[in-house]
């Protein structure tokens, strides 16, 4: 696999790295991860308890998520950057009232955070590198 090419190429690699590694360790270590976040832990779920089941389908879609990430960047796929920024943000957002609610332990304001700042660093990393907003060359359709 090829390395980044551009700063916020490595945002996204290693924003990628850790959805991905975050995920693996909710596929094997599901109660460590839910533990982590600030949720309960308990011995015995009760029937129609599908805490294990939701689980696996999101450190599932967190170790695909990873992989799209790590190869957005290894081929320096900007217009992909560009379009994590606001669903990041937004992200952020869901996830930061799901604890000011007290939908969610206080814990999991850290993954809103992750995203946010994840957002941040990549927004800026693309401003400073002039490729923030795409060139209206590059909006143009070929002539023939």
């Amino acid at each position: 696999m090829r390395l980044p090419r551009s700063v916020a190429g490595w945002t996204i690699a290693v924003f990628g790295l850790l959805a991905f590694t975050l995920g693996l360790f909710g596929l094997i270590r599901p109660d460590d991860l839910l533990g982590l976040l600030g949720f309960q832990v308990v011995e015995a779920r009760g029937p129609g308890d599908y805490t294990k089941v939701y689980m696996a389908a999101s450190s599932m879609a967190a170790v695909n998520m990873g992989v799209y990430y790590m190869l957005a960047a290894a081929s320096d796929w900007t217009p992909f950057f560009r379009w994590t920024v606001p669903f990041r943000l937004v992200t952020f957002v869901v996830f930061t009232t799901l604890v000011v609610t007290g939908a969610a332990p206080a814990e999991f304001f850290g993954v809103g955070l992750w995203e946010g700042l994840g957002a941040l660093v990549t927004g800026l990393a693309l401003w400073r590198e002039g490729r923030l907003v795409q060139s209206s060359s590059a909006r143009r359709p070929a002539t023939r």
